[in-house]
């Protein structure tokens, strides 16, 4: 635990501070973070069984994220930049001898693009959030800045909330053939946790505080979503963790698994619901 409190203090700091100084830094910041993780998701891939092509996969989940991501300058190509990444994909398995071994070769390597290339909507969460109003708390902190700083806020409280609320009380367990420490009192703990985050920030943000009994649970279920799907990967690897860059807590693809489907979901209400 010890360990882990310090890789968060080293860790945390720094992403504040790139969240801050917004574009384009921030995007650059996601796009290390996407070619880490989607190192790490072939190297999980290959011990589960599907021989995924490292390069092709990386460059592969970069297009998905910049197609994701909807930035201006990429839109005239990312979408074939997707479409590209399933061709090689697919052309790289011709030379595999075994059809069946090609064939998870394409499939492991798609996949490892798709999935993690959909962190690119942290950046779409940016890019579709409206000005905030005048009178908002944190208006001159910008609305981009703000609506990616309370999802990592949101999903931090869900995190944290878990934690504390399961090792207290959590003794039925949850999915416990996917992930053992997982329990029902730790996810309503975790729910009860970003909901209020998710109220006290959309306040900060000039939004009705009562969006965040709508945006607080959704969030922290597909959090708790994405962090399970990480979890059926590394079991069929046999893997406790996706690397170990950052001791105490894993790989970075360990420390984002929430936010690939969070981010997302988060970008979707933003869409549909706020104004």
């Amino acid at each position: 635990m010890r360990q882990r409190a310090l890789s968060a203090a080293v860790f945390v700091p720094p992403l504040l501070v790139v969240i801050a100084l917004g574009e384009p830094w921030f995007g650059a910041l996601i796009a290390i973070f996407v070619a880490v993780a989607g190192w790490e998701a072939v190297r999980l891939l290959r011990a589960a069984g599907y021989p995924a092509v490292p390069a092709v996969a990386v460059a592969g989940a970069l297009a998905v994220a910049a197609d994701v991501a909807s930035i201006e300058q990429f839109r005239p190509y990312a979408d074939l930049a997707v479409a590209a990444v399933m061709i090689v994909s697919g052309v790289v398995a011709f030379a595999e001898r075994d059809t069946r071994v090609g064939f998870a070769s394409w499939t492991g390597t798609a996949f490892a693009a798709a999935y993690v290339g959909m962190l690119g909507a942290l950046v779409r969460l940016g890019q579709v959030a409206p000005p905030l109003p005048p009178t908002a708390p944190v208006a001159e902190f910008g609305a981009q800045r703000g609506w990616i700083l309370l999802l990592v806020l949101l999903v931090w409280a869900f995190d944290t909330g878990a934690y504390c609320v399961g090792i207290a009380l959590g003794k039925r367990k949850f999915l416990a053939h996917i992930s053992p420490s997982k329990s029902y009192w730790g996810l309503f703990g975790g729910l009860v946790a970003s909901t209020a985050v998710a109220v006290a920030g959309l306040w900060a943000l000039g939004q009705p505080p009562v969006l965040g009994l709508v945006l607080g649970p959704i969030v922290g279920a597909v959090a708790q979503a994405g962090d399970l799907a990480e979890s059926i990967l590394k079991r069929a690897a046999g893997a406790k963790d996706s690397g170990g860059l950052i001791p105490g807590h894993g790989g970075i693809l360990d420390r984002v698994d929430s936010f690939i489907f969070a981010a997302p979901v988060a970008a979707f209400f933003v869409i549909a619901l706020v104004r």
